[in-house]
């Protein structure tokens, strides 16, 4: 009984070590996009971030500069797929046309959400 408790402890104990890993590691790679820019590489995975609490990702448009925040449990990919492979798949919908969408750039990490998400309205409708 009591090897089962000495292994129950160090099973949390190996989780929260790897969670306080995780966090230091999302949390570092916010600060260098926010702070500086880049580079995008390395930077911790989907799983990992949410591991850390780190819920959502902030993006920028490269054109118009309309920020917006992307929930990433809500992204379809796989768990271990880095964090700087999900630039090239998001484009802005504000200033995009028909045949041109421009890029957007990663800015950060954070545990909730910061940017409100604008309202969507008919334009038949009034405001």
């Amino acid at each position: 009984m009591g090897a089962d408790m000495r292994a129950k402890t160090a099973r949390q104990n190996a989780r929260n070590a790897a969670r306080a890993a995780d966090r230091a590691e999302a949390e570092a790679w916010s600060l260098r996009m926010e702070g500086h820019g880049g580079p995008a590489q390395p930077s911790p995975t989907i799983g990992q971030s949410l591991n850390g609490g780190y819920r959502w990702l902030e993006i920028e448009c490269c054109r118009c500069k309309t920020r917006a925040s992307l929930p990433l449990d809500a992204i379809r990919r796989a768990r271990d797929t880095p964090i700087w492979k999900l630039e090239p798949s998001f484009r802005c919908r504000s200033c995009g046309t028909r045949r041109y969408k421009p890029p957007v750039r990663m800015i950060t990490l954070t545990e909730q959400r910061e940017i409100t998400p604008y309202k969507w309205w008919h334009p038949d409708e009034e405001r």
